[in-house]
C-alpha cells in the first residue's frame, strides 16, 4: 500500500515570525507616510493613527492566537470559520480568498514591483505587465520545491527589508531636525478625511498577518508557534510602522512630506546616501515587495488545498507531489489566476483587491467573536490547559478587535457602498457552487 502523502511539517518560529512580517511589510511602509500624515492632518495625529491601527492589528493577532492555538489546521480563517460556524460560512470565507482576493491581491503587488523595476531600469511603462507575470511565475517556481525553499526565501527578503527600515528609523531620530510631534498640514481637502480614515488607512496597511494561518499544518508545533509568530511578528511590525513614520515626520517637515507623496522616504535616503541611496531603497523596496508576493504564494494554495480535501474545490487541488510535499496543483492554479489577473486587469486589480478586503474583515469580525465560543466549548482532552496560549486581557483584546473590525466595515460601506454591495455579490455567487460540491459529495 503507498505511503500517504501529507504536508511536511518543517517550519519553526523564525519561518512563522519571517512570514508574518514579510507578508505584511511590503511598499505601504516606504509609501504610505504621506497619505497617513495628510488625510490625518497633523504628524501628532498621523503618528497616533499608526499607533491605533497597531493597536487594533495587535488585539486582532492575540485573538486569533488563541483560536489558531485552539484549531491547529491548515486552511487558517476558512477552517475557523467552518469549525465556528459550519461549512457554508467556512466556503464562503475561502471562497472569497482563493478566488477573489487572493490572485487579486498577489497581482495587485507583483504589479507595485513591476512598475518600480520598469522605472528602475529605465524601461517602457508599458513592459511592467510582463515583469510583473515573471515575478508571479518565479515566486510560484520558488513555492513547488520544498517548503524550507521558499521559508528560507522568505527569512531573506524579510532580513533585506528591515535594513531600509532601521536606516529610516536611526537617521530620523538622530539626524532630523524637525520636530516630528505638531506640525499641521497646510493642505488637507484633497485627500483629507479626518483621524478615523487615517486609522482605516493604516489597518490596511497592517492587513496579511492573519495568513500564517493557513500554513498551520506544516508548522513543527502550530500551538506553540503559531501564537508566538504572530505576535511577535505584529508587535515588531507596529514598531516598524511607528518608528518608520517618526523618522521620516522628524526629517522633513509636514508640508514637504505632503508634496513629495510616495517620494518622502525617497528624499529621506538620499539626505542621508545621495543618489546611490535612492537607488538602493528602490531595490529594497522590490525585494520587499517579493518577499510579499512569496508569503501569500505559501499562504493561499494552502487555503485551496484545504477546501480541496473537504470537497469543497476540485478534487485535483488537493493533490501533493510526493518528492516535495507540496501542494503543486493548487500553486499553479492561484498563479495562473493571478497572471491572468495581471494581463487583463492591469490597472484594475487594486480596485479587485480593495472590494474583496471590506469582504475579509466581515469574517474577520466574525473569528474574533469565535474566541468567546470557544472559550465556552471543551478543550481537545490532548491539549494541557497549562500550555495553550491565551488571549491577554480577555474580554477586553478580543473587544478591541471587534470594535476595529466593526470600525472597517462600516467606513467602507458609508465610503465606498457600490463597493461593499459588489464585495458581498461576488460572495453570494460562491454559494451555488457550495451546493454543487455538497451534492457531488452527497452522491459518492
Amino acid at each position: 500500500m503507498p505511503q500517504k502523502v501529507e504536508l511536511k511539517r518543517s517550519m519553526g518560529i523564525w519561518s512563522g515570525l519571517s512570514l508574518v512580517i514579510g507578508t505584511v511589510i511590503g511598499s505601504g511602509i516606504f509609501f504610505k507616510q504621506a497619505g497617513v500624515l495628510q488625510t490625518a492632518g497633523s504628524s501628532t495625529l498621523g503618528l497616533l493613527a499608526w499607533l491605533t491601527g497597531g493597536v487594533i492589528t495587535l488585539a486582532a493577532g492575540l485573538t486569533i492566537a488563541e483560536i489558531g492555538a485552539r484549531l491547529p489546521k491548515t486552511g487558517g480563517l476558512y477552517s475557523y470559520i467552518e469549525s465556528l460556524y459550519g461549512p457554508v460560512a467556512g466556503f464562503l470565507t475561502g471562497w472569497m480568498q482563493v478566488v477573489i482576493y487572493g490572485p487579486a491581491v498577489i497581482a495587485s503587488i507583483a504589479g507595485y514591483a513591476a512598475f518600480l523595476t520598469a522605472n528602475f531600469l529605465g524601461l517602457p511603462t508599458s513592459s511592467a505587465t510582463w515583469i510583473a507575470v515573471i515575478y508571479v511565475a518565479f515566486i510560484a517556481g520558488i513555492n513547488l520545491f520544498e517548503n524550507r525553499v521558499a521559508a528560507s526565501f522568505q527569512v531573506i527578503t524579510t532580513s533585506i527589508k528591515l535594513i531600509p527600515i532601521a536606516i529610516l528609523i536611526i537617521y530620523g531620530l538622530f539626524f532630523g531636525k524637525v520636530n516630528a510631534l505638531g506640525q499641521t498640514v497646510s493642505d488637507t481637502v484633497s485627500h483629507g478625511g479626518g483621524f478615523g480614515m487615517a486609522i482605516l488607512a493604516t489597518l490596511f496597511a497592517y492587513d496579511g498577518w492573519i495568513l500564517l494561518a493557513n500554513i498551520a499544518g506544516e508548522l513543527k508545533n502550530p500551538r506553540r508557534d503559531l501564537p508566538r509568530s504572530i505576535v511577535g511578528g505584529v508587535s515588531l511590525i507596529v514598531v516598524a510602522y511607528v518608528g518608520v513614520s517618526f523618522g521620516v515626520y522628524h526629517a522633513l517637515p509636514s508640508d514637504q512630506i505632503v508634496a513629495l507623496q510616495n517620494n518622502a522616504t525617497f528624499a529621506v535616503v538620499r539626505a542621508a546616501f545621495g543618489d546611490f541611496g535612492g537607488r538602493a531603497l528602490s531595490i529594497a523596496i522590490i525585494i520587499s515587495m517579493l518577499g510579499t508576493l512569496n508569503g501569500k504564494m505559501i499562504s493561499f494554495p494552502r487555503m485551496a488545498y484545504a477546501m480541496s480535501l473537504d470537497g469543497l474545490f476540485p478534487k485535483y487541488l488537493s493533490k501533493l507531489t510526493r518528492k516535495t510535499q507540496e501542494p503543486t496543483n493548487a500553486i499553479l492554479t492561484v498563479a495562473l489566476m493571478t497572471i491572468a489577473l495581471a494581463i487583463v486587469y492591469t490597472n484594475g486589480v487594486d480596485r479587485l483587491s480593495d472590494i474583496a478586503i471590506f469582504t475579509i474583515w466581515i469574517f474577520y469580525t466574525a473569528a474574533f467573536f469565535g474566541v468567546f465560543i470557544l472559550r465556552h466549548q471543551t478543550l481537545d482532552k490532548n491539549v494541557d490547559p497549562a500550555t495553550l496560549f491565551k488571549t491577554p486581557l480577555f474580554p477586553i483584546t478580543p473587544l478591541v478587535a471587534i470594535i476595529g473590525a466593526l470600525f472597517v466595515i462600516g467606513s467602507t460601506v458609508i465610503n465606498d457602498f457600490s463597493g461593499a454591495v459588489i464585495s458581498i455579490i461576488l460572495v453570494l455567487i460562491g454559494l451555488p457552487v457550495f451546493y454543487y460540491y455538497q451534492h457531488k459529495r452527497q452522491q459518492q
